[in-house]
C-alpha cells in the first residue's frame, strides 16, 4: 500500500507523514523538501522556483517524473506531496485541510521556533505568512492546471480528506491512522 498526502499549507502533511511513516516502518518521501533542493541548485528560493514553472515545466516534470516511478517500483511508503495523487493513481490518497488563517499561524509558529523567517521573503508576522500562503496557492494552482489539467484541492480526488482547522496534532495523527488501518484491512480481505 502507498500513502500519498495532500492538503492545505499547515494542515500537518508532514508532522503526519512523518508520523505514519514512524508507526508503520515505511519510507516517507517529501516531495516539497526535492522541490526547494533543486531551487536551492538553481540559487533560488522556493517561491521564485515556483514563479519559474509556471512558465518552464522542467520544474515540475523532474520532480513527478521520479514520484511516478516511485510509485511503478515500491510498494509500502508514504510520499507527501500536492500532486502525489495523481502520479500514483493507486495510492491511498489522503487530503488535510486547514483554514488560511490557521495555516499562517501555524506556520508563523514554526518559524518563530526554528529562527527561520525567511524563504527569500521577509515573513516577520502572519500577516505576511498568509500573503505569502495566497500568493503560493495561486501558482500552485495555475502550474497544475496548465500542465497537468488537474485541481489539488478538488476533495473528489481523495480517499480520506480531514479540516484539521480545530484539531490538535494528535487528533489528526488518530484520524488518519484510523483511516489507514481501515483500507490496509480492506487490501487484505480481498
Amino acid at each position: 500500500m502507498i500513502i500519498s498526502i495532500s492538503g492545505a499549507e499547515g494542515a500537518g502533511k508532514s508532522t503526519i507523514a512523518k508520523r505514519l511513516a514512524e508507526k508503520l516502518g515505511w519510507s516517507r518521501y517529501y516531495i516539497g523538501g526535492i522541490r526547494r533542493e533543486k531551487a536551492r541548485e538553481r540559487g533560488l528560493t522556493l517561491a521564485e522556483y515556483n514563479k519559474l514553472g509556471e512558465t518552464d515545466p522542467s520544474t515540475d516534470l523532474e520532480v513527478d517524473e521520479y514520484q511516478k516511478k516511485l510509485g511503478e517500483t515500491q510498494d509500502n511508503f508514504i510520499i507527501e506531496g500536492r500532486t502525489s495523487w495523481h502520479f500514483i493513481p493507486q495510492s491511498f490518497k489522503v487530503f488535510l485541510d486547514v483554514s488560511f488563517e490557521e495555516g499562517a499561524k501555524r506556520i508563523f509558529g514554526a518559524l518563530k521556533e526554528s529562527g527561520e523567517r525567511n524563504e527569500g521573503k521577509n515573513l516577520q508576522t502572519e500577516e505576511d505568512v498568509l500573503a505569502s500562503l495566497k500568493s503560493r496557492r495561486e501558482s500552485d494552482k495555475l502550474r497544475y492546471d496548465k500542465y497537468f489539467k488537474i485541481n489539488v484541492f478538488d476533495l473528489k480526488n481523495y480517499d480520506f480528506v480531514l479540516d484539521t482547522t480545530n484539531l490538535d496534532i494528535d487528533q489528526v495523527f488518530a484520524k488518519v491512522f484510523e483511516a489507514v488501518e481501515d483500507e490496509l484491512k480492506a487490501i487484505n480481505n480481498k
